[in-house]
C-alpha cells in the first residue's frame, strides 16, 4: 500500500505572448499581484511558429517567459490558470485579446502546463482545468513529448527551462536546509 504524502512545492510560470511589447511588463506587474516577485524574465522572444493567434491579437507576437520567486503548491496551478484567465479578459480590446498568458510549473521531473481544453495526455485538476504534461526530465535535459507543442520542445527554449529547474532545485535545497541561526542558538543551549 503506498502512503500519501505532501507534495514539493513547485516554480510557477507564465509564458505571455502580445503583438504590444511594452504590454507585457504591465501584465507581468499584475501578475506579480498574484504570485509575488518574479525572480526571471527570458530574453526578448518572437511567437512565430503558427499565426493561429495573429487573426485575433496581431502580427507579430512578441513573448516572454517569466518565473516568480516563491514557491507554490502544485495545486495553485488551478486558480493561476482562472486569475491568468482574468486578467486576459480585463484587457481585451473590441473583444479580442492584447495578450496571452500560459501559466505552468516546473519541477525536478516535469514541466506542466494549465489549459482548458481536454485532450487524451491532459489528466483533469478542477474547476474546468487540465494539466498538459509537456516535458519531462531524463538524461540531463527536459524533454519533449509526441504531444509538446513545437515552441516548447524548441532546444532554445528548453535551455531556458532548464536553468530554471537548476533555479528551483538550488532553492529547494536551501529550503530544506535546517535554519543556521536556529542550530546555533540550540548549540548554546545544550553547552550552557
Amino acid at each position: 500500500m503506498s502512503k500519501t504524502h505532501k507534495p514539493d512545492p513547485v516554480k510557477l510560470i507564465c509564458s505571455l505572448f502580445s503583438p504590444e511589447k511594452e504590454f507585457i511588463y504591465k501584465i507581468i506587474q499584475q501578475l506579480e499581484e498574484l504570485c509575488g516577485p518574479v525572480d526571471w524574465i527570458s530574453p526578448e522572444l518572437f511567437f512565430d511558429r503558427t499565426k493561429y493567434y495573429a487573426a485575433e491579437m496581431g502580427w507579430p507576437l512578441h513573448r516572454r517567459f517569466i518565473s516568480f520567486e516563491k514557491p507554490a503548491p502544485p495545486e495553485r496551478l488551478v486558480t493561476l490558470k482562472l486569475e491568468t484567465n482574468r486578467v486576459e479578459q480585463q484587457n481585451l480590446v473590441s473583444g479580442k485579446r492584447r495578450v496571452n498568458i500560459d501559466p505552468g510549473y516546473i519541477t525536478a521531473e516535469r514541466l506542466i502546463l494549465a489549459t482548458g481544453k481536454n485532450f487524451s495526455h491532459r489528466v483533469y485538476l478542477s474547476q474546468g482545468i487540465y494539466a498538459d504534461l509537456t516535458l519531462i526530465f531524463r538524461k540531463g535535459s527536459f524533454r519533449p513529448l509526441e504531444w509538446t507543442y513545437p515552441d516548447y520542445a524548441d532546444p532554445s527554449i528548453i535551455y531556458y527551462f532548464n536553468e530554471l529547474r537548476i533555479k528551483y532545485i538550488h532553492s529547494k535545497k536551501l529550503r530544506d536546509r535546517p535554519d543556521t541561526t536556529e542550530q546555533i542558538h540550540k548549540s548554546k543551549e545544550v553547552r550552557n
